[in-house]
């Protein structure tokens, strides 16, 4: 493990431009509360190509690690010590991590100065929430006002074999070719094959694509930035994450994961399934190579055996055949277009999408929050899902995040209790994840960290 001592970089892109005001503020941001989150993001990002999953390990490796902002006349630096050398050529910082690395600093100190300080946004309700993520996304620089209709959002997992990897690339190429840009969560597996095959796709059609990658602090350690990715988000937390996604994106398709992958799934679905949303249209695709067909069954039963066949009928599975993934897309793309026109929505942002508040409130995951999750029938389908996901956020805490993973290492793993309708169902499928290494970067056993209280 390699070692760079002292590295001083500068903006290329991102706070190129700057007043003095905004470089004071930022320098002493560097020093406040938000310090350790942006040293965990960097870490993360210079830490991009390592085959490990778990934060507390990648924390602990480099404990020595040190991040400041310094304050100049033409802007600002950071002055790193003992960052990773896989970060670096020849003594420079490779340029994409450089521009991910100052991406980073842009939305934590937007989000801490800009939206919390001074506007004091209300992230209390769900109007604020929603303006929150609108603002983040915008300062960032997303949104465009050409009228392409054209961003998938893909989800799986980032501990999928090579043959799934592979599918993902071909599906990214398929829809690559037709003009769709990708967005993911930024990281490996099937987070980043898609970006893989859609470079070379829109490199033969001559298209200037957008890889959009958005994460959050507690997740990005475990998985860094791809370098693909030539946008690169920091949302404050896993909610406004998935809120960030099925607003900016027209569509979404999911590949193979495990336990962040069906909550991903859950959200979407619990949305889906509101009422206000009965009209939307949003293509969804569950897909695969023929290899991952009993996964997708197995993902189906679930979903019939807990949500109902309404929640079924949301979504279509396409089984090994990429192109027919791009196409439905394409199509669907064509659909979300008319119905944006209809009801005056924005191209860039979905305005009419209702996101129940339940999605969007922060759920922490201790050890007396899983226990007290309500896994039973006796409410609303998408009341429902969003417990589910609730519970699958738990077990993604447990698995990789720092906080989880010190929770289940002191107190033992998440009790999950519920339903027995409800929890078979879940317990199976979890199990079934764990068989085929679906849970973490199969680098040793895998130990679970929740344990089903049926």
């Amino acid at each position: 493990m390699s070692k760079i001592k002292t590295a001083r970089v500068t903006p290329e892109h991102s706070l190129d431009v700057l007043s003095q005001l905004e470089v004071a503020h930022m320098a002493r941001s560097s020093h406040s509360s938000m310090h350790e989150a942006f040293r965990q993001c960097a870490l993360a990002v210079l830490n991009t190509g390592e085959e490990t999953d778990n934060t507390h390990e990648i924390l602990k490796a480099y404990e020595d690690f040190s991040i400041e902002v310094i304050q100049q006349e033409r802007g600002i630096k950071l002055e790193i010590h003992n960052a990773p050398g896989n970060a670096f050529v020849d003594g420079e910082m490779i340029k994409g991590i450089k521009e991910h690395l100052f991406s980073v600093l842009r939305d934590l100190i937007y989000i801490h100065n800009e939206l919390q300080e001074v506007r004091k946004m209300d992230f209390t309700t769900s109007e604020g929430i929603t303006n929150g993520v609108f603002h983040i996304l915008r300062n960032a620089g997303l949104f465009s006002t050409a009228n392409d209709v054209n961003l998938v959002v893909c989800w799986g997992g980032h501990s999928i074999n090579e043959v799934e990897y592979q599918y993902t690339k071909k599906v990214g190429y398929a829809m690559g070719l037709r003009g769709l840009d990708i967005c993911t969560g930024c990281g490996p597996g099937a987070m980043k094959g898609p970006m893989k095959g859609a470079t070379i796709a829109h490199a033969k059609q001559r298209i200037d694509g957008r890889y959009i990658g958005i994460s959050e602090p507690g997740i990005i350690a475990a998985e860094s930035p791809n370098p693909i990715v030539n946008k690169l988000i920091i949302m404050p937390d896993i909610e406004k994450r998935l809120e960030a996604f099925v607003r900016s994106g027209h569509g979404i398709v999911v590949f193979p994961g495990g336990a962040g992958t069906a909550e991903e799934i859950l959200y979407i679905l619990g949305i889906l399934m509101d009422p206000a949303n009965a009209e939307l249209s949003f293509p969804l695709v569950f897909t695969g190579p023929a290899s991952a067909q009993e996964y997708f069954k197995q993902i189906n039963e679930f979903i019939g055996l807990t949500l109902g066949e309404k929640a079924q009928g949301l979504y279509t599975i396409i089984i090994d055949d990429p192109d027919a993934v791009a196409i439905h897309m394409q199509a669907g793309m064509r659909k979300v277009q008319a119905f944006r026109r209809t009801t005056q929505d924005a191209y860039y942002f979905n305005w009419v999408l209702k996101v129940p508040e339940d999605f969007q409130q922060p759920f922490r995951p201790t050890h007396a929050n899983m226990q007290q999750l309500d896994l039973h029938k006796n409410q609303e389908p998408h009341l429902l899902a969003a417990n589910l996901r609730k519970a699958f956020s738990g077990i993604v805490d447990g698995n990789v995040k720092e906080h989880g993973i010190k929770a289940v290492a002191a107190k033992g793993p998440y009790e999950i209790h519920g339903e027995k309708s409800i929890l078979d169902p879940l317990e199976a499928l979890l199990r079934s994840f764990v068989a085929q290494k679906r849970m973490k970067i199969p680098t040793q056993e895998y130990v679970p960290c929740y344990r089903i209280v049926n």
